[in-house]
């Protein structure tokens, strides 16, 4: 509660208003580096890589495709092909709002309905295809190196997540993808910008396209990483 905007816990409205506090101006440090990368959200690297033949690691044996994390739409992945992720857990005690890794102008908004599994470690090595599986929303933002996906992934009592330019984006009962276009309405999101929430412990990905983004060399799986943070740098 020292890091929190509100320090007093009875000012919150409801549990979800604590769970998704804002954090005082200043407790958390962007990178300023030239063509800096940074952290999205305080968590932990479930896995950073690079994606191979269209295929994204999730774990020892298990693998899911970038066409089937963005929706099934083989054109909306192809920009990644043979590109850069990482996939960071937040997990309950985490600050729950998500920041811009790079300046970027939103294109394109999907959310995909699916199961809501618990995204832990354990379960993370047991389910295959988990991350692919779970509901979840895309937004895909153009930038200075092509294209960049940010992934939400919904997970066990997160069934709400939202961003910062539509709200909730995660009606209940919706089984079908659902697709929002930007154009001239476009909002752009500098790096180091909130761009969503999730209400209880989940899944940020972020996908770059090949030869676009480079992870620092101490950015590996089990690293606990805080917003803003240098975690890669941009090098197409």
């Amino acid at each position: 509660m020292d890091e929190a905007q509100e320090p007093d816990i009875n000012a919150y409205k409801s549990f979800n208003h604590f769970f998704t506090r804002e954090l005082k101006p200043g407790v958390r440090s962007f990178s300023s580096e030239t063509n800096a990368i940074v952290c999205p959200a305080d968590g932990a690297v479930s896995q950073a890589g690079g994606i191979s033949d269209g295929k994204i690691f999730q774990a020892k044996g298990k693998s899911f495709t970038a066409t089937e994390l963005l929706g099934g739409d083989a054109a909306r992945a192809e920009p990644f092909n043979n590109g850069a992720f990482t996939t960071i857990y937040l997990s309950p005690k985490d600050y729950h709002r998500l920041h811009m890794p790079l300046t970027g102008t939103l294109r394109e908004m999907v959310h995909i309905p699916g199961r809501l599994f618990s995204v832990n470690a354990a379960t993370t090595n047991s389910v295959p295809g988990l991350f692919a599986r779970n509901e979840r929303v895309a937004a895909i933002f153009d930038t200075e190196i092509g294209p960049m996906a940010l992934v939400l992934v919904g997970a066990i009592f997160v069934s709400s997540v939202e961003t910062v330019w539509h709200g909730v984006v995660t009606p209940p009962s919706i089984t079908s993808v659902q697709n929002w276009q930007y154009n001239d309405d476009a909002p752009t999101l500098k790096i180091g910008e909130e761009m969503g929430r999730f209400n209880m412990g989940s899944t940020i990905i972020v996908l770059f396209g090949k030869d676009k983004a480079q992870w620092d060399a101490g950015f590996k799986a089990e690293k606990t990483v805080k917003l803003g943070e240098l975690i890669g740098r941009v090098v197409g």
